[in-house]
C-alpha cells in the first residue's frame, strides 16, 4: 500500500476522536476547501505559474483595451469626416475591401447617391474617396476584430471548463453588448445616409444615435475593465481601520466616476453638432459667460441636445463639476488610503488636469484632429482610473 494512501487511512481514523478532530481537521480536508479551479495552473513557457482567473482576467483586460481602441478609431473617423464613406452594413462580406479598380468605382457610384457627396464632397476625387473609405473601413474592421477576441477565447475556455456560471453569463452579455454595439453603429451612420426635405446644412449622423453608441461602447469597456481587474488584483491585505468614513469615500467615487461617464457623453452631443467650432475662446464664450442663445429652441429641453451653444456650455460646465469633484475626492480622501488606492486617486487627480488642458487647447485651436482624439482617448483615461479606485475602495478590508 503507497504510503499516501496509508497516511490518509490513519488520519480518517485518528478524526473519530474527539481530542484529536480538532487539531488534524486542518490538514484532511485540504481538497474538499480549496476547489480545483484555484488548484489547477497553466505554465507559461518561461516557467510562469499563471492561474486561470489571471489568465481570464488578462483575456478581458485585453479586450477592454480593444474597445479603447475601437472608440478613438471612431472618434478619428468622426473628425476627418469619414464616416458616411461606407453605405452599406455588410457584418461579413464587409470584411474584404475592394480589390480591382472596376469594385472601387461601384463603391464611389454608390457613396455619389449619398447626401453627403450631394451637399458636401461633390468634387472629391477616387483617391480621395479610397482615403475616407480606409478610415471607416478600419473602424468596422477594428469592432469585428473585439467580436473575434470575444468569442474565440471565450469558447475555448468553455470548453476546457474554465468559466464558472457566474462569468458564463457576463461572457454572455459582453457579446451581446457588442452586438447590439455594432447594430447601433450602422443605425447611426444610416441616419446621415438619409436625404432630408429641404436639405440646407452638411450631411451628418444624429447626435442622438452618436450618444447611444459611444455610451454603449463606454459601458461595453467598463465592463470588461471591472472584470478584469476583478480577476487580476488581490485584494490589498492593508487593514483601515482608522477609517471611518470609508462609505462616504466610496460613494463619493461614484458619484465622481458617473460625473466622469456623463461628461464623456455630453462630448457625444457637441462632435455630433460640431458644437466645439461655435466658440472658441476661453474661460468665456465670447464675451459672456453664458451665451445669449442658451435656449433659444422650443421646447426648452431641445436645447440641451439640439442647440449648438447650449452642448458646448453644458459639456464645460460638466468638465468643471467633473474636475471639482475629483479634485475634492483626493482632498478628502488623502493620507487615509492604503496605497494602491492612493496611487489611483494620485492618477486621476493628475489625469483630469490633463484632461481639462486638452479640451481648453482643442477648443482654442478650432478642433484639430489630433488633439481633439488626444481630448477623447483622455476621457477613457480618466474614466478607467476612476474604475481603478472604485474597485481598490471596494476591495478594502475592515477591521
Amino acid at each position: 500500500m503507497p504510503a499516501s494512501t496509508m497516511l490518509t487511512s490513519m488520519q480518517r481514523s485518528l478524526l473519530r476522536l474527539p481530542r484529536l478532530r480538532s487539531v488534524l481537521q486542518p490538514i484532511t480536508p485540504i481538497r474538499s476547501t480549496v476547489s480545483d479551479a484555484a488548484l489547477l495552473s497553466q505554465k507559461l513557457p518561461h516557467g510562469l505559474v499563471v492561474s486561470r482567473d489571471k489568465v481570464l482576467g488578462y483575456w478581458l483586460l485585453g479586450c477592454s483595451g480593444m474597445v479603447v481602441g475601437a472608440v478613438v478609431l471612431g472618434g478619428v473617423t468622426r473628425l476627418t469626416e469619414s464616416g458616411l464613406s461606407i453605405t452599406e452594413w455588410q457584418p461579413i462580406r464587409g470584411v474584404r475591401p475592394p480589390l480591382s479598380q472596376a469594385e472601387w468605382v461601384r463603391e464611389f457610384e454608390k457613396y455619389q447617391d449619398s447626401p453627403e457627396f450631394k451637399y458636401k464632397n461633390q468634387y472629391i476625387s477616387l483617391n480621395e474617396f479610397k482615403w475616407i473609405w480606409y478610415m471607416e473601413y478600419a473602424h468596422r474592421l477594428w469592432g469585428r476584430a473585439i467580436g473575434v477576441a470575444i468569442a474565440v477565447p471565450a469558447a475555448y475556455f468553455l470548453i476546457r471548463g474554465w468559466l464558472s456560471p457566474a462569468m458564463k453569463k457576463k461572457v454572455l452579455a459582453f457579446t451581446a453588448l457588442l452586438g447590439f454595439q455594432g447594430f447601433l453603429g450602422w443605425y447611426m451612420v444610416k441616419s446621415g445616409l438619409e436625404e432630408k426635405k429641404n436639405q440646407y446644412e452638411i450631411p451628418r449622423v444624429s447626435q442622438y444615435r452618436l450618444c447611444a453608441h459611444l455610451g454603449s461602447a463606454l459601458v461595453l469597456f467598463a465592463g470588461l475593465f471591472w472584470e478584469g481587474l476583478s480577476l487580476t488584483l488581490r485584494p490589498q491585505r492593508q487593514p483601515v481601520g482608522f477609517l471611518r468614513d470609508l462609505r462616504t469615500i466610496r460613494h463619493f467615487a461614484h458619484g465622481t466616476v458617473g460625473l466622469i461617464f456623463l461628461t464623456a457623453l455630453s462630448g457625444a452631443f457637441v462632435a455630433g453638432l460640431d458644437a466645439g467650432l461655435v466658440y472658441n475662446s476661453w474661460p468665456k464664450m465670447a464675451d459672456r459667460w453664458i451665451p445669449s442663445d442658451v435656449l433659444a429652441m422650443k421646447p426648452a429641453w431641445r436645447n440641451f441636445f439640439e442647440n449648438h451653444s447650449t452642448t458646448q456650455f453644458q459639456h464645460r460646465l460638466l468638465g468643471y463639476l467633473t474636475t471639482a469633484s475629483v479634485a475634492g475626492l483626493w482632498l478628502y480622501s488623502r493620507k487615509k488610503l492604503p496605497h494602491r488606492a492612493q496611487l489611483a486617486a494620485n492618477l486621476l487627480l493628475l489625469m483630469v488636469g490633463v484632461q481639462v488642458s486638452l479640451g481648453i487647447a482643442t477648443l482654442l485651436t478650432y478642433v484639430p484632429t489630433p488633439l481633439a482624439a488626444s481630448h477623447q482617448s483622455g476621457s477613457l483615461a480618466l474614466l478607467s482610473l476612476g474604475l481603478w479606485l472604485m474597485h481598490e475602495l471596494r476591495r478594502i478590508p475592515k477591521i
